[in-house]
């Protein structure tokens, strides 16, 4: 019951401090589920956030779900979507009821040009911790090559994100199936 607990109480804090959307909602989850509850590790994280942007739909909702499901099975996933949702509901409902009447008071504009920075920074650490993984995983050379090239196509080229990541998969599981080829002939030579 208290690991429930805790997954409801990890998600809905993510569900009610993710202001401004998914990408927001990516280092609040790292820091619940990484550092706090120490569900996954740092690799594990980043792993499951790369596979989580393949897949279509909310980034906040697709990892809640498989972590919830990593903790406590199929009632921790359900624990951890919900928890996930609750709180946008309930400040959907309240904010849309409310929002014609408040959006010209300073301190609304002032909080929604406040986040801006806030998120912006937290996506940045994030960003930084990728960077060093991908460094020390493919070596910093071909990391800030790949890096580059991935700039140039979607800032300067405008190609769809989804053809990157499509064309990356299937350069990884080549990559990966040459590598099985190459372990299985090492495995089957006697010299």
């Amino acid at each position: 019951m208290k690991t429930q607990w805790n997954i409801f109480i990890a998600f809905f804090r993510v569900g009610m401090l993710g202001y401004g959307g998914g990408p927001s909602s990516i280092p609040l989850v790292h820091k619940e589920v990484v550092d706090k509850y120490k569900w996954m590790n740092d690799e594990e994280f980043g792993d499951l956030l790369a596979l989580g942007n393949t897949l279509p739909g909310p980034i906040a909702t697709k990892l809640a779900g498989y972590i919830g499901y990593r903790v406590s099975g199929l009632w921790g996933m359900i624990n951890a979507v919900l928890a996930t949702i609750i709180p946008t509901i309930i400040l959907m409902i309240i904010l849309l009821t409310s929002l014609s009447s408040i959006k010209e008071f300073d301190w609304v504009q002032g909080m929604t040009a406040a986040v801006i920075p806030v998120v912006g920074v937290m996506l940045a650490v994030l960003t930084w911790q990728f960077i060093e993984k991908a460094g020390k995983g493919m070596g910093w050379i071909p990391a800030v090559i790949l890096g580059g090239v991935v700039f140039i196509l979607l800032q300067f080229l405008s190609v769809h994100p989804g053809i990157i990541i499509g064309v990356l998969i299937v350069f990884a599981l080549m990559k990966k199936d040459k590598n099985d080829q190459l372990d299985k002939q090492k495995e089957g030579d006697p010299s």
